[in-house]
C-alpha cells in the first residue's frame, strides 16, 4: 500500500467519472471529483500515508455528496415540460363529455386515443365532467358547473 501515488489516485477519479457516465445520479461523479483531489493533494504532500489518503477519499466523498444532495434538495431542476412521463396530469384541469355514465362511482372516458378510468359522482351519459386530479391511473372527476 506504500506504493500509491497521486495518478493512481487519479486514474480511479477518472474511472469513477466514466462509471456516472454509465450510471447518472451524480454519486460517482464527485467520487470521482474527490479522488482527483486527494491526488492532488498527494502530489503535492508525496509522504502522505496511506491510510490519510483513504481517509480524505472518504470525507471529501461524504461531504461532497452530501453539499450536492443538499444543493438540489434547495433548488430543483425546474423542467418546461413538467408533465413529461406523467400523462395522466396533463388532463388535469381539462374538461370532456360523458359518453357513458358513471355507476356506483367509476366509468370510462376515451381521451384523445386512449380509454381512462374515470371515479367521481354518478352522472349520466352526456354529462359534461372536469379532470380534478389523478390517483395512479385514474381520474377524479368533477361535474362541470361551468
Amino acid at each position: 500500500m506504500d506504493d500509491i501515488i497521486f495518478w493512481h489516485w487519479w486514474i480511479l477519479g477518472i474511472a469513477l467519472i466514466i462509471l456516472e457516465a454509465f450510471a447518472p445520479g451524480a454519486f460517482f461523479l464527485w467520487m470521482g471529483i474527490s479522488a482527483g483531489v486527494v491526488g492532488t493533494i498527494l502530489a503535492i504532500v508525496p509522504d502522505l500515508g496511506w491510510e490519510y489518503q483513504v481517509m480524505l477519499f472518504a470525507i471529501f466523498s461524504v461531504v461532497s455528496i452530501a453539499l450536492w444532495k443538499r444543493y438540489q434538495t434547495n433548488n430543483p431542476t425546474v423542467s418546461d415540460h413538467p408533465t413529461l412521463n406523467r400523462r395522466g396530469e396533463q388532463y388535469v384541469g381539462r374538461n370532456f363529455t360523458l359518453a357513458e355514465p358513471i355507476v356506483n362511482g367509476m366509468g370510462k372516458i376515451k381521451v384523445d386515443d386512449s380509454i381512462w378510468k374515470i371515479s367521481g359522482d354518478d352522472c349520466d351519459a352526456g354529462t359534461k365532467i372536469k379532470v380534478i386530479g389523478i390517483d395512479g391511473t385514474i381520474f377524479r372527476v368533477e361535474r362541470d358547473v361551468a
